[in-house]
């Protein structure tokens, strides 16, 4: 009954062993959840109807912006705009310029390549009545800032 007792030690051992690896999971590489935390959001915008809409010299107004002020006061964060296109917003994204984009980014964006995606927090039809899922875009690898917002988007009802 003894003769497999250090064999199902070791086999513990190392199960332990893994286990205390993958407690900072999930991380972020370029710490930005932490960075954000108690600080400052950078967040891209760029217009698209309803979700976001800009005007010279105000911040920017709709649903996505609404959603990013209330998760940045979930982090008491302040949220500081940047304007551009969508090829702009993820090349600053990319080079670590910006934590998160919105401008009603649909979830098949061509972007998955240069930025992370959020889980889709609503859906809509477009004008051809085609299902579309609305995403944010966050910079590759920082899942732990990812998981963060993407729980947080999750327990909003966004009614566009």
């Amino acid at each position: 009954m003894f003769k497999h007792r250090p064999a199902c030690i070791a086999v513990m051992a190392i199960l332990l062993l893994m286990l205390s690896a993958c407690s900072h999971y999930p991380a972020d590489p370029d710490k930005t959840l932490e960075k954000v935390t108690d600080g400052t959001i950078r967040v891209g915008v760029t217009e698209n109807q309803k979700w976001v809409q800009l005007e010279d010299g105000t911040e920017p107004q709709g649903i996505e912006p609404d959603l990013l002020r209330d998760f940045a006061s979930q982090l008491n964060a302040d949220v500081e705009w940047h304007q551009g296109s969508e090829h702009e917003l993820v090349q600053d994204l990319k080079h670590d310029e910006l934590d998160v984009v919105i401008g009603g980014i649909a979830g098949n964006t061509p972007w998955t390549t240069h930025a992370g995606l959020s889980r889709p927090y609503v859906e809509t039809k477009d004008e051809r009545g085609t299902t579309v899922q609305h995403v944010m875009l966050v910079p590759l690898g920082e899942n732990a800032f990812l998981l963060r917002l993407d729980k947080f988007l999750q327990a909003q009802e966004v009614r566009p």
